[in-house]
């Protein structure tokens, strides 16, 4: 018996042109009513978006498809990071738990998503992620980290340095990147130990760093270079490297390309709709959390190569709606009387 299959009524790329014109509603319902076939001229309904997310691959091959032709294979700098999307009103949604957040500073309910960025200091493009799922069976984010790094290495990426903050500067990863034969750069917690002279491990807050660094042994690592820096609040920050021969331009250098990844967070959630998928299951999050980076891909490149800031596209897509509006409004003060 012949079994005809209709095909899908929305394709990925109807959802991603959405959330790009979308201003605040991300919804699939929402999705639905601005298709320019209604669902009573036989367009799709909202069950036709929900069936997208639903079949979704749960790999980032569709994501590294579109961010390879950015990429250079050598050069740059990889960038790897977490942050929490905010899912303050949620009940039995997939991917949920409660996670440190650092724009709230404390513990919030949400999912945590953990991002490989690659930056040559102009462009941001996102080449991979992981959702950390750990709190339901799922793997660590050092788990992550070493498996998101193990992928670019098999993609080709040769970067100049990877960079990540003290949460990730364990012995193992450590040496992982070593491994892959690619410099690092991270934070170090003020306890961690080093033997500056021989004499001893002690925390490396004992330790009298000048400005322009200083080469010491990293317990259990080997010799690395050490940056302190003061905050004008009198907070000490200190940042390592296992390239010895580092100075001070290029540390500031790679800490501007370390904050990249902060803006990098700061236009999934304003401009892609990331934290603003009103679906339960996990497989339906994790497909608008794809899609959305396949968004930011898109305004990203737009940026580059129009000089057109994200939050301009945004606002030029609707704005001859607006302008329309103004030369003949539809909504009116209506007299009751």
């Amino acid at each position: 018996m012949l079994v005809v299959v209709n095909p899908p009524k929305v394709t990925d790329l109807d959802y991603i042109n959405f959330i790009l014109a979308s201003q605040r509603s991300f919804t699939c319902t929402e999705a639905a009513r601005s298709h320019p076939a209604d669902e009573g001229d036989g367009g799709p309904s909202h069950d036709a978006f929900t069936r997208l997310l639903q079949r979704m691959p749960q790999d980032t091959e569709a994501l590294w498809s579109e961010a390879k032709p950015f990429v250079s294979g050598h050069g740059g700098v990889l960038v790897l990071d977490d942050t929490t999307l905010d899912k303050p009103y949620s009940r039995k949604m997939g991917l949920v738990t409660y996670h440190w957040s650092g724009k709230h500073h404390r513990v919030v309910k949400g999912i945590n998503l953990v991002s490989l960025l690659w930056t040559d200091g102009e462009k941001l493009v996102p080449t991979d992620f992981r959702v950390y799922d750990k709190p339901f069976g799922g793997r660590t984010k050092n788990e992550h980290f070493a498996d998101m790094l193990g992928r670019a290495k098999e993609r080709g990426l040769n970067p100049d340095c990877t960079l990540f903050d003290s949460w990730y500067s364990s012995i193992d990863n450590l040496k992982l990147v070593r491994s892959l034969g690619w410099h690092w750069f991270t934070g170090l917690k003020s306890n961690r130990l080093v033997n500056p002279d021989r004499s001893g491990n002690r925390a490396i807050s004992e330790v009298e760093v000048p400005e322009e660094g200083r080469v010491v042994h990293l317990k259990e690592y080997g010799m690395v270079r050490v940056f302190k820096t003061v905050s004008k609040h009198g907070d000490v920050d200190y940042r390592a490297t296992d390239d010895l021969s580092m100075d001070l331009k290029r540390r500031d250098e790679l800490q501007s390309k370390g904050w990249s990844i902060e803006v990098y967070h700061r236009g999934i959630k304003q401009c892609c709709g990331i934290e603003r998928a009103q679906v339960r299951k996990e497989h339906s999050q994790r497909g608008h959390i794809l899609l959305s980076l396949r968004v930011f891909l898109r305004l990203e490149m737009n940026r580059v190569t129009k000089g057109m800031s994200w939050y301009e596209a945004k606002i030029s897509i609707i704005r001859g709606a607006i302008r329309s509006f103004l030369i003949h409004p539809t909504i009116h003060l209506l007299s009751t009387a």
